[in-house]
């Protein structure tokens, strides 16, 4: 691990926890943060990290082994999607009692860290009523280390995103910055539909069937779904997802190599290229050439448009800080 020197820290700084693909780790760079580190355990992850931004420091470890005390009191926003299967209800929602639940990891990270800001996400299992005790301990330890808490639901179509994608945002702001946090204001109105976002990676081979698609694809997409190691090849979800693919008009069954040719009827498949853009990645994020790695990545990745926009927020309320307190150092002077 390379430990970082004052010399080297310019602008608004941050760490990510469970960096996965690097959505999350994407949207905030774009928000204005520097990525001193990001610590993500599957290699996999951590090559399409590097392989994508060179420039980063990712460290490929357990975040367990992984020390905040070297960054203590250089860091803006400690940030991480703590692993969601603890908590979501297409697994066993054992919460706490999951072996997976790294929550107690980022609240030691925090307070070694010691951040301006705090941003965890999760699964919108997170705030069911089974949670209720274990969320407000969680809240309420992270409120204990001196930072105002705040949680809310957001939905990844106010944000840009074509997709049914709701996911819990936890942002603390410390005690010392007086600045209110505000959650960014959604414009689902301004979201492209999937027809939209797609009709252009469709018309690639020529398919002539793709206007008339574009036009009956006309509303935003089910949830895209990553997975696990643990279950099969790359498709679309299980079957109420794929019978909402189907209406409209995509084949949720498997995922497809490349877009439909010229003569091609019936239903298309998308490619992962295409469900990463239906996540919010830009076109030129590269997944890797194995077509089950690339769409559990693309599955399990954070919007980065929606973290872009709670990025923003968190942003302004430290550089509004900032400016303050530059403001009262002149007078002093």
């Amino acid at each position: 691990m390379s430990i970082i020197k004052e010399t080297d820290i310019m602008g608004l700084t941050s760490i990510e926890i469970c960096a996965g693909a690097g959505g999350q780790a994407l949207g905030l760079s774009m928000a204005g943060f520097e990525h001193l580190a990001l610590v993500e355990y599957e290699k996999e992850y951590c090559d399409t990290l590097k392989r994508n931004r060179p420039d980063w420091n990712v460290i490929c470890d357990d975040v367990k082994n992984f020390s905040g005390i070297p960054y203590r009191g250089k860091v803006d926003l400690l940030a991480g999607g703590v692993p969601c299967p603890p908590f979501s209800v297409a697994g066993k929602q054992l919460g706490s009692n999951d072996e997976r639940d790294l929550f107690p990891e980022a609240l030691r990270l925090i307070k070694e860290v010691n951040p301006r800001a705090v941003m965890l996400e999760n699964v919108r299992g997170f705030l069911d009523p089974v949670f209720d005790e274990y969320r407000e301990s969680i809240l309420n330890k992270i409120r204990s280390m001196g930072y105002h808490v705040q949680i809310k639901l957001l939905n990844a179509n106010d944000y840009g995103v074509p997709q049914l994608r709701p996911r819990i945002v936890i942002v603390g702001i410390r005690n010392d910055i007086p600045q209110a946090f505000t959650y960014p204001e959604g414009h689902p109105e301004s979201t492209m539909t999937v027809g939209e976002t797609l009709i252009d990676l469709m018309k690639a081979n020529g398919w002539k069937g793709a206007d008339t698609w574009a036009e009956n694809a006309n509303t935003i997409a089910p949830t895209i779904v990553g997975g696990s190691k643990k279950h099969g090849g790359p498709d679309l979800g299980p079957v109420r997802a794929r019978k909402a693919w189907a209406q409209l008009g995509v084949d949720g069954l498997g995922v497809a190599n490349e877009a439909p040719a010229e003569s091609f009827e019936g239903m298309p498949r998308l490619t992962p290229r295409m469900i990463a853009r239906i996540q919010g990645f830009p076109d030129t994020w590269d997944f890797g050439s194995k077509k089950t790695a690339a769409c559990r990545m693309i599955g399990n990745a954070f919007p980065p448009p929606v973290a872009k926009a709670v990025g923003f927020q968190i942003r302004k309320v430290l550089e509004e800080n900032d400016s303050v307190d530059c403001r009262s150092a002149k007078k002093v002077s």
